[in-house]
């Protein structure tokens, strides 16, 4: 049986660990490198660095920071934020990562997934999609992507049956931190994805980041049901009850958290025993 993965994730901006409540009012928590190094102690899995205002502020990544995190750290390491072109990926790699996380520019060239894959391997290709619950939707709101009129990605739009529907579980992706809604189907994206090459999909729920009352059960399991590759479950996590649900009840294969194991509200030893408990296969 494979073991679940808990996955501590570092915020990033200006060189240091922030923590917000979906993606604004941004606190500080730390020192990358530091705060990584105790998670490599602790026993995480694997660890997710994200430089959450690259894109935004159309800047390359911190690859300093990275390199120094990577330097302190033996577990798998996987770096998003900034990923503009293949040599991107390339000196993230060089700079000590395992994997890499792809938001913007997978959803401003679909493409760059199939390249990337070809020319670095699927394992390390990560796609991120920062998803929101669609309460009301434009019908004329024209997705700003240069090929949303080929006739290729025409299922990837969200549906009519969204429109005005606040009942209606659909999900749009948005891309630059949060900030660009693009039109896109959340679930139908994931699966265009891994037909790309993505290797996994780290799934985070805008609605829940930061709120502490748990992961999006419903979108993590439709998300995690259309597609065959692994599945991270993120934004939400405000006590380990809500990891263990992120597992059983939304099928993800690993469940990813911040301001818990940030704030020193549980360490990831706490978190794997509490889950060993319940009958979930963690690494201790």
């Amino acid at each position: 049986m494979l073991t679940k993965r808990i996955i501590p994730c570092l915020d990033v901006k200006a060189g240091r660990v922030v923590k917000g409540v979906s993606f604004v009012n941004l606190r500080d928590a730390g020192d990358p490198v530091e705060i990584a190094k105790a998670y490599d102690e602790q026993g995480a899995d694997e660890l997710t660095f994200l430089d959450i205002t690259a894109s935004h502020e159309e800047r390359g990544i911190i690859l300093d920071v990275v390199r120094r995190t990577a330097e302190q750290v033996f577990m798998p390491l996987t770096v998003g934020g900034g990923i503009k072109v293949l040599d991107d990926i390339r000196n993230l790699l060089l700079a000590g990562a395992d994997k890499v996380s792809i938001n913007t520019t997978a959803v401003l060239d679909p493409e760059f997934i199939k390249a990337a894959s070809n020319r670095f391997g699927s394992q390390c290709i990560v796609v991120a999609i920062d998803a929101k619950r669609v309460v009301a939707h434009d019908p004329d709101f024209k997705p700003p992507l240069k090929w949303a009129d080929d006739p290729k990605y025409k299922d990837l739009f969200l549906s009519e049956s969204a429109i005005g529907n606040p009942q209606s579980a659909m999900w749009e992706v948005y891309t630059h931190g949060g900030r660009k809604p693009m039109g896109i189907d959340a679930v139908a994206w994931a699966k265009k994805m891994e037909e790309y090459g993505a290797g996994e999909i780290l799934l985070t729920s805008m609605n829940q980041d930061g709120q502490k009352t748990g992961y999006d059960l419903e979108l993590t399991r439709a998300v995690s049901e259309a597609v065959s590759i692994p599945v991270i479950a993120s934004g939400g996590v405000g006590n380990l009850e809500h990891i263990y649900d992120g597992f059983v009840k939304a099928k993800a294969d690993a469940c990813l958290a911040a301001s818990i194991f940030h704030f020193k509200e549980y360490t990831i030893r706490q978190t794997k025993e509490y889950l060993k408990e319940r009958g979930v296969a963690v690494r201790l």
